[in-house]
């Protein structure tokens, strides 16, 4: 046994153990091996601890060494931020290869027990020349990578080095032993729970305390400015005229080009359809060859919306007649805000594509079941009526793209991928360690949403048609409707048929992006999966999809997602879609969302009057009196600023500050990737130059590598 009567203490210079080195201290035994092992601690300036931390070596054959008191006893020097402490053990036994380290931190009588970050271990067995005069020799080290916070509370942990590999490759039964111990503590942890019937289930989890330090984050603001936003919370009425809202939004959006264009074109026809293209959700308008059989409309009432001599027929044979239809919201019971009753549509929209490649509305019916009493809409009816019926179109547009295209494409999906990855990938698994960059921050996003925004007096109780009673029903119908193709962008974009659409800049940047993603994910499977037979093989990763489907697509078969995986293919285009999922698509429906919502007649969060039953009875004015009142604008505008900019110290897509990423075949993808992603960057700032409202959205030097806000 080593105790302290075998310590000795001496003060190393800098440069002999590692650039941060701070201390270092000696521990000898008369015993078979002897290995020199630093510790070292991340210098940050908040990293380092009072806390006792004891350190054991595990070896091949599963022989360990006791374990020895690395900065207590006769020591005096302390763990702090920066440090490199030095320990020589002797070991009593043949260790063979050091296989893991175990820490384990313990509370410092009368001090404060603070966390610890400890940034890694190194290990090196030192070899007895017997040449006279030869000394010790050092042989390579042996790298132990944590980069996490270590607590009291935590007990053993254990590091092994920072090779990955698959269960099938490991060789030594204590790694095997090891891999096993790490899920099954993960597991006992990080559980699900229903957070609403028939919505992807997410982590048992409702504080960032429980959460820990290791899955939570903290966002540097970019420092936004609300004072002008602020002050209207008892205005429980609607806005006196477009001039006082034109006063309000000057206040707020004086410095936003893309606001002030929404402002000046949003009830131009042309600009309805480059929303639906280019807006803050892209992912509803679809190519479609039959009219909808419960649009009540005659073909020939569109003629004068058409080509010259065509018809609605020939326009859908040559596939320039789109549909927008939101049929998932008929019948979801609408909020109440303010004391008073909200209402809800589920529009039937068609769109035709002309040949100036505008994409214009053609005819809205604003209810799914044809009626006297729903009329449809057309570009001739009175101003007024055309103009709300297109404004009745963008409300819903905005409850479908807050929870369906926003809310559970990226961040559900986002939080179920992450537990299921905490949950049966090791931390040793390559696809645990290429996935958590981009989906860690999720969990903590996402238990800040459910305790605010999605709860009482949060914003969706007070200033969205859909409150709190409609959220579970619209967001399992979403989920029902979920299809894995709509996930993955090529089979999204052509089956949608918008690819070829030549002002669909978001269709051009997607396939863009998810190409150079695509071909970094499939060079990370190649480094790790030799052949299709080792991704059937791999358990962790079936029992890792398995979760994923029931938990996040709730067994539902025709979803189209995986069950299992037998080939390096779909396992390359499912993890593709969930870093794409989790990033640029995050991206392009978040961070726009104040551009476009900021002018509120343009994207109303909710309605004070039922949809209209007949024409020819409005005038603009009173079209005020429909849309939201002050309060609940100004309250909706404070949370949309908040969470549509990117943090002062946001990390850009596929960018890593990991170890893993750092050498070998990781750093040859992260590289190459990151050039591609350079050169789309570099396209789409050229293309923008020549366009009158620039696309930025997809850039991936502003996409952030994960959900984060």
């Amino acid at each position: 046994m080593i105790s302290n009567s075998n310590i000795e203490h001496r003060r190393m210079p800098l440069s002999s153990v590692h650039a941060n080195t701070w201390f270092c201290v000696c521990v000898m035994a008369s015993a078979m091996e002897e290995f020199q092992v630093i510790v070292h601690t991340l210098p940050a300036p908040t990293s380092g601890t009072y806390s006792i931390l004891r350190l054991t070596l595990i070896g091949s054959e599963g022989s360990e060494t006791p374990p020895i008191s690395v900065n207590a006893g006769a020591n005096q020097h302390h763990l702090l931020p920066g440090s490199a402490c030095v320990v020589r053990v002797w070991s009593q036994v043949a260790l063979g290869r050091v296989v893991l380290v175990r820490l384990r931190l313990e509370a410092r009588t009368g001090f404060p027990d603070l966390d610890w970050h400890c940034r890694g271990v190194e290990v090196r067995r030192l070899c007895d020349r017997q040449e006279e005069g030869a000394g010790l020799q050092h042989q390579g080290a042996e790298h132990f990578p944590c980069c996490r916070w270590l607590r009291s509370v935590d007990g053993d942990v254990e590091l092994r080095n920072g090779d990955m590999c698959l269960l099938n490759s490991e060789t030594v039964q204590t790694l095997k032993d090891h891999r096993l111990k790490d899920l099954h503590t993960k597991q006992q942890h990080i559980r699900w729970r229903t957070f609403a019937e028939g919505v992807p289930h997410c982590v048992d989890m409702t504080s960032l305390k429980e959460l820990g330090p290791n899955l939570s984050y903290t966002r540097q603001s970019p420092g936004i400015n609300l004072q002008y936003l602020r002050g209207f919370a008892e205005r429980a009425e609607s806005w006196s005229s477009f001039t006082e809202l034109e006063t309000m939004f000057s206040h707020n959006g004086s410095q936003n080009t893309v606001a002030k264009y929404v402002q000046a074109h949003w009830a131009e026809d042309w600009f309805f359809g480059y929303q639906c293209l280019n807006g803050c959700n892209p992912l509803m308008v679809r190519q479609t060859r039959l009219l909808p059989p419960n649009l009540s409309i005659n073909s020939d009432i569109l003629c004068p919306f058409l080509p010259d001599g065509s018809s609605l027929e020939q326009e859908l044979e040559r596939g320039s007649i789109f549909l927008l239809d939101y049929e998932m919201l008929e019948g979801v019971p609408a909020n109440v805000i303010n004391g008073k009753q909200q209402f809800l549509a589920a529009p039937l929209v068609l769109l035709h594509l002309n040949q100036e490649g505008e994409l214009k509305p053609i005819a809205i019916q604003l209810q799914q079941a044809p009626g006297p009493q729903n009329p449809v809409f057309l570009p001739s009816d009175p101003g007024p009526d055309w103009l709300l019926a297109k404004t009745w179109v963008r409300c819903s547009d905005f409850q479908c793209h807050q929870l369906s295209s926003h809310f559970l494409r990226t961040h559900l999906l986002g939080e179920v991928c992450c537990t299921a990855t905490l949950r049966q990938l090791p931390e040793v698994h390559p696809l645990h360690q290429l996935l958590m960059p981009h989906i860690k921050t999720t969990l903590q996003i996402n238990i800040q949403a459910r305790a605010s925004l999605l709860a009482a007096n949060g914003v969706f109780d007070k200033a969205v048609g859909c409150g709190l009673e409609a959220l579970p029903v619209l967001l399992s119908r979403a989920t029902e409707r979920l299809r894995y193709r709509s996930l993955c962008v090529p089979d999204d974009l052509a089956d949608r048929g918008i690819h070829t659409l030549k002002h669909c800049y978001y269709a051009h940047d997607a396939l863009r992006v998810w190409t150079a993603l695509h071909r970094f994910v499939s060079g990370w499977v190649d480094v790790y999966y030799l052949g299709d037979q080792d991704v059937e093989q791999d358990s962790e990763l079936q029992s890792w999809i398995t979760e994923i489907y029931t938990h996040g697509f709730l067994q539902l078969p025709h979803s189209g997602c995986p069950q299992s995986f037998q080939t390096k293919p779909e396992l390359s285009q499912f993890v593709t879609m969930v870093i794409y999922c989790c990033s640029a698509l995050h991206a392009a429906v978040n961070f726009s969302q104040v551009d476009f919502d900021l002018w509120m007649p343009n994207c109303p969060a909710s309605m004070t009057h039922p949809p209209p039953q007949t024409k020819g009875m409005l005038t603009e004015d009173e079209i005020l009196s429909i849309l939201p009142d002050v309060n609940s604008t100004c309250n909706l505008l404070i949370t949309l600023f908040l969470l549509s900019q990117p943090a002062a110290d946001y990390v850009p897509l596929c960018q890593y500050r990991e170890p893993v990423f750092s050498s070998g075949a990781p750093r040859r993808l992260v590289e190459k990737v990151q050039a591609e992603l350079r050169a789309i960057s570099g396209e789409i700032t050229d293309r923008n130059k020549k366009l009158e409202l620039p696309y930025d959205y997809m850039s991936p030097d502003r996409i952030e590598n994960s959900v984060a806000i």
